[in-house]
């Protein structure tokens, strides 16, 4: 299947774009891909809430399948923030991955989901996906670069980010994001973000930086970025607390990938935060 180009130049302009596009394009990773086998939602991102302490004597398949919930009810939240959104809006998924959180988001409010990745092979697969639900219509994944999508100015209701943001420049992201969406429009973030009162990268933040080859921002260049970029934050929900126990029941399943202890390190210390940040486009 032919990918669809963006028409604004390049889609990957530099070494570091092209080495994250060659991670996720080879990338196979049994916590996302045996997850996403649970219902066919595909996801890359966390979850959040408590888990059912019982799944620890059901069986390796019972904390797949907790796991996987987790991540969906993250979802779930992060599409609750987006606010009154119909049938007849437009919405961008920007770093969509293998497409879950897009699918979710057409399922709900019946309206047009474009989502956006460097990764060839994600987009593919997504757009598989969309075809395989019969949503093809409405949902459609493109091979472009969020940073610019060669969208229409104003074509957006609303976009979200779900940990994407650590791979890009926020200034150059949101200012993208600001032409894109119509006013009065919603930004959702999800995001990891450093703590600037910790004073810098803690060692279990600079170990998550190297495992997954991004740049993890400072909680206080979020809202400066933003603000810079005309949007005024509605909602800021520290969701650190309640992605712990995600963190704990993933330690102990067999996809865990040796990451789980610098997370839960970098939490508990209080050097990172897990955030969501609302904010609407003036």
């Amino acid at each position: 299947m032919a990918t669809v180009q963006s028409t604004t130049g390049p889609v990957l302009r530099s070494d570091y774009q092209r080495s994250i596009a060659a991670y996720w394009n080879k990338e196979k990773d049994p916590v996302n891909i045996r997850l996403g086998e649970v219902d066919g939602l595909y996801h890359h991102h966390y979850g959040i809430g408590d888990y059912d302490q019982a799944v620890l004597q059901a069986g390796d398949q019972a904390i797949i399948e907790e796991m996987h919930r987790l991540e969906t009810a993250q979802a779930d939240v992060l599409l609750d923030h987006l606010g009154d959104i119909g049938p007849q809006d437009r919405l961008l998924d920007a770093g969509s991955g293998r497409g879950g959180t897009s699918f979710m988001a057409n399922h709900r409010f019946g309206c047009q989901v474009d989502g956006v990745s460097i990764s060839e092979q994600q987009v593919d697969f997504a757009n598989d996906q969309a075809r395989q639900r019969d949503v093809a219509d409405r949902v459609r994944f493109h091979f472009r670069n969020m940073l610019d999508t060669g969208f229409e100015t104003g074509s957006m209701r609303g976009i979200w980010t779900n940990e994407t943001t650590m791979y890009v420049e926020l200034n150059q992201l949101f200012g993208e994001f600001s032409r894109l969406l119509q006013y009065g429009g919603r930004y959702v973030c999800i995001t990891g973000c450093y703590n600037d009162v910790t004073g810098g990268r803690s060692r279990a933040v600079s170990q998550i930086d190297q495992h997954y080859i991004c740049n993890i921002h400072p909680r206080s260049e979020y809202f400066k970025a933003l603000s810079d970029n005309g949007f005024v934050p509605i909602n800021v929900v520290d969701l650190t607390a309640a992605t712990i126990p995600y963190w704990e029941l993933r330690a102990q399943s067999s996809v865990a990938t040796g990451i789980e202890d610098p997370f839960l390190t970098a939490y508990k210390e209080g050097s990172f935060h897990y955030l969501l940040i609302a904010a609407d486009r003036i």
